[in-house]
């Protein structure tokens, strides 16, 4: 059984820079695809990226698109997220999430598997 730990948040000024890890346990990750979600409180769960089982197809979210890069180690059983160029409409709370098969979706209901999240502030 796939499980999903996500790390690396924090409190960040704008203009400043985060890598996001997802790290997985009880299963090989390599015949997962994976995305990256953010969700403010009362606001639906966007997509930000996501990264087929092979890692040649990725996808990105418009308002992140040339700000952020995702990656994966399978080796590690790692999903990385590096953000750059943050801002305060950046905040909130980042989910990973894993879907067997090698279809990169940007959708969430897509997603079986999700980690619990970590907080992303950007503030001044």
């Amino acid at each position: 059984q796939l499980e999903l730990v996500e790390s690396g948040g924090g409190l960040v000024q704008p203009g400043g820079s985060l890598r996001l890890s997802c790290v997985a346990s009880g299963s090989f990750l390599d015949s997962y695809a994976v995305g990256w979600f953010r969700q403010v409180p009362g606001n639906e769960r966007e997509a930000v990226s996501s990264i087929s089982s092979t890692g040649g197809t990725i996808n990105y979210g418009d308002s992140v698109k040339g700000r952020f890069t995702i990656s994966r180690d399978d080796m590690k059983k790692t999903v990385y997220l590096q953000m750059h160029s943050l801002q305060p409409w950046d905040t909130g709370m980042y989910f990973c999430a894993a879907r067997r098969g090698h279809w990169a979706s940007l959708k969430h209901y897509d997603y079986d598997i999700w980690g619990p999240g970590t907080q992303v502030s950007v503030s001044s």
